[in-house]
């Protein structure tokens, strides 16, 4: 898996009936774009995350808007 800053995480449910979970990479700590990155959901919650096999990095597009939070995290 490699990512860059700006990029989504889509972390896929696992579960039938939960909508999968996307937030946008701030930093990304691994050597070569590789895990651990830290990343902001929509809800404004920070963690660094270790995606699993569910994930799926999405890079960002010139297109793309930034993920909108409700209130900076703490």
């Amino acid at each position: 898996m490699h990512a860059t800053v700006g990029d989504r995480l889509h972390v896929h449910s696992r579960s039938v009936g939960l909508d999968e979970n996307i937030g946008e990479i701030l930093e990304v700590r691994g050597s070569e774009g590789a895990p651990p990155y830290l990343v902001r959901f929509p809800d404004g919650h920070e963690g660094l995350v270790y995606p699993g096999p569910t994930s799926l990095v999405k890079p960002r597009t010139p297109e793309s808007p930034r993920l909108k939070d409700s209130a900076p995290a703490r």
